[in-house]
């Protein structure tokens, strides 16, 4: 069964999350199928642009602790989406935990609605958010980045929107597809090789840090999944109780 949903309309592709037995969360499955529609839209001479979204009231609920994906299969997928040479905008309605998070930063612009809520949620299960520091690092606010990455806090859209999670925000009662909507029409008056030209200069710093650290981080998180904390935290998540070391 596919887990990605795909729709076309005036040069623009929308990829949806369609997992919803697990809140979109990153399985093996659904890393591959959304890499395979990337390369496809990527190929299309037709594409202009990519609108990743969701079904369901959950973005991405984060790694698939059942069924995870490789952490060096997880990084090719978002460098896919930062190479890329088509814009991709992400569409957010509802929640975006862990490494949901990493799909949002390796997007080149993040539409959001004022209801959207996130969270790095990896140091409450013992790990750390490795792999999605790859894109999210060179564009989110330091002190925010240390302060949510640190705690797991919750986070609302707005805050998202400061630290430079997201782009923009739907107005208060607004539908988050009007505030997509010009950002649409921008993409689809600009010529196809200018915003390839100019998507590759604005991901200069992301794409640094894949090729400097990508191989090193992918390790990393292999490492502390294997982890007594993580053993230990991956379980209470799942038996739902706090994990030993809360106070």
């Amino acid at each position: 069964m596919r887990m990605v949903r795909r729709r076309d309309e005036r040069g623009v592709v929308t990829l949806a999350l369609d997992s919803p037995h697990n809140r979109n969360a990153l399985s093996a499955p659904l890393v591959g199928h959304l890499g395979e529609e990337l390369l496809a839209c990527g190929e299309d001479g037709d594409v202009r642009a990519i609108v990743l979204t969701h079904t369901g009231t959950t973005f991405s609920a984060g790694a698939d602790l059942r069924q995870p994906p490789e952490p060096q299969t997880f990084v090719d997928l978002l460098r896919r989406i930062v190479t890329l040479p088509k814009p991709v905008v992400a569409r957010i309605e509802g929640r975006v935990r862990a490494g949901g998070l990493g799909l949002v930063g390796a997007c080149d612009i993040a539409v959001a609605s004022r209801t959207a809520d996130f969270a790095f949620t990896e140091v409450r299960i013992g790990v750390a958010p490795a792999v999605i520091s790859l894109p999210l690092l060179p564009r989110l606010d330091p002190r925010a980045a240390a302060r949510y990455c640190l705690t797991g806090e919750r986070f609302d859209a707005a805050e998202a929107a400061r630290m430079g999670l997201v782009t923009r925000v739907a107005e208060a009662n607004g539908d988050v597809d009007e505030a997509l909507a010009p950002v649409l029409d921008g993409l689809r008056r600009s010529a196809p090789s200018a915003l390839a030209a100019t998507k590759e200069l604005l991901t200069a710093r992301v794409r640094d840090a894949f090729a400097r650290d990508g191989a090193r981080l992918a390790d990393e998180s292999l490492r502390l999944f294997g982890s007594a904390d993580a053993r230990e935290g991956v379980t209470a998540f799942l038996e739902r109780r706090d994990p030993a070391w809360v106070l």
